[in-house]
């Protein structure tokens, strides 16, 4: 790979402002390191000899981002670059930030106090010149990650460095030093001081990963499962039966590796749709394990889990009712108003979504995809009743409330829902009744067989 194709004009010009004014700029982070791997280069993070009131001064737009700690967002040319000034860092008491920053004129320095050797390289924009103390090139070369200096020592800086080494496995398909790995199982009690949201970052990047399962396995090794999601944990060594190839646990990992690297919603939801097995287990007449109703110990399960890490209301809720829905099992035999019944029941909206599910389910089975005609059926039929636009919902009917109140004279209440509910019912039975007088000569009698004469 050629180095211009890491260097834009862009990226050149705006280095080209620090020399201009006498100071140093250095391309370091993820954008370096990943580009040494033969990825896609992006989020391009600098470090200067500037301090941050001086790339402000430097800069038209420039967002204090990180001020206290010496770093800034600054807009330029239709980008963001975050820039850091050269920084020594003092003892981590709390093992989550250093207890003091002072800022340095040395790159060296700099990079002596980040995580991985990996991640501690730095390319000089003005001369071109490659700064890699920590031999972290030959380690991407061989695919290893490696914490700089001792390792104990890194970790118990900053907790989430144990999370961060995991995820890098699954992000760039590294494996981890073996003392390394080591003191990651040592130190994972370092976790506990890490904030909720900070781990639950890590796990969304993650989840963003071609193959998560490769990261959650690294972190069962290093006792971080047990510790962040033990709820996961009871799932090792939950036999299934059918068509299932792995015990509960590896069959969430695979079933991650099955969802859209982009959809974090239906990730989640194949990461957890089976956490409620253990927990639902039981055993028939003939001695066979059973998971009856564990949909819903999963969804249950899911939700306490995901508001732990303060998941965004929206994702848990979505994520919730895919879990909740994910045990259909559709026939040929479904009659139409069945299949309008699952489509009013799961919400048009999530289809999508809760088909992916089902299909990523399907490839943590076997861990490789599986073509499912039952599935493309039921889709071909829930697509060709959506066509004819039936009324879907109670909003979708030929009657509101308020015609209700009038029609029938009765005063807001629940009444009123009670009756839409029934409407309802009709409909899906029988679209031909989605007209205004026929369903107001439903309501009528529907109102005089369950709440007397008006």
């Amino acid at each position: 790979m050629k180095r211009k194709a890491l260097l834009n004009k862009t990226l050149k010009s705006f280095a080209k402002v620090f020399k201009d004014n006498g100071f140093s700029c250095f391309l370091v982070g993820g954008a370096l390191r990943n580009f040494y791997a033969g990825l896609e280069p992006s989020d391009f993070d600098f470090a200067t000899d500037a301090t941050p009131e001086e790339v402000v001064s430097m800069f038209r737009h420039v967002i204090p981002t990180g001020i206290k700690h010496g770093t800034v967002t600054v807009l330029y040319s239709g980008g963001q670059y975050e820039v850091t000034t050269f920084r020594i860092e003092s003892t981590y008491s709390n093992a989550r930030h250093p207890d003091s920053v002072s800022y340095s004129n040395s790159i060296f320095e700099d990079l002596k106090r980040r995580d991985f050797t990996i991640n501690a390289i730095a390319l000089d924009m003005n001369t071109g010149e490659l700064i890699d103390p920590h031999n972290g090139i030959n380690d991407i070369g061989i695919k290893l990650i490696r914490a700089i200096g001792d390792p104990l020592e890194r970790f118990r800086e900053d907790g989430l460095r144990i999370m961060r080494a995991c995820r890098f496995t699954s992000q760039l398909n590294f494996r981890i030093e073996q003392e390394t790995l080591s003191a990651m199982k040592k130190s994972c009690e370092t976790l506990r001081n890490v904030s909720m949201e900070r781990i639950r970052d890590e796990i969304i990047r993650i989840l963003s990963t071609e193959k998560p399962s490769i990261a959650f396995k690294i972190m069962e090794h290093s006792s971080i499962t047990k510790l962040i999601l033990p709820e996961l944990m009871v799932c090792r060594g939950v036999m299934q039966k059918g068509f299932h190839d792995f015990d509960v646990l590896d069959h969430l990992y695979y079933s991650c590796d099955g969802a859209d690297r982009n959809n974090l919603v239906v990730r989640l939801a194949a990461l957890f749709h089976d956490i409620g097995k253990p927990p639902a287990r039981g055993l028939d007449e003939s001695g066979i394990y059973t998971f009856y109703n564990h949909e819903d110990v999963s969804a249950a399960s899911a939700e306490k889990i995901l508001k732990r890490f303060k998941f965004p209301n929206n994702t848990i809720t979505r994520t919730v009712h895919l879990i909740k829905h994910h045990m259909f099992n559709y026939t040929p035999e479904w009659s139409d108003a069945a299949v309008r019944r699952f489509i009013a029941r799961v919400g048009i909206d999530s289809l999508d979504d809760l088909f992916a599910l089902r299909a990523a389910d399907q490839y943590g089975m076997k861990n490789k995809s599986v073509d499912s005609l039952a599935l493309f059926e039921f889709r071909k039929r829930i697509n060709s009743i959506l066509e004819k636009e039936s009324a879907l919902s109670i909003k979708d009917l030929d009657i509101n409330g308020s015609i209700l109140q009038k029609k029938l004279n009765i005063t807001p209440g629940p009444i009123i829902g009670t009756i839409l509910q029934e409407l309802f019912e009709s409909v899906l039975d029988d679209p031909d009744l989605n007209s205004r007088d026929k369903l107001l000569e439903i309501a009528e009698n529907f109102y005089k067989q369950q709440f007397g004469t008006r």
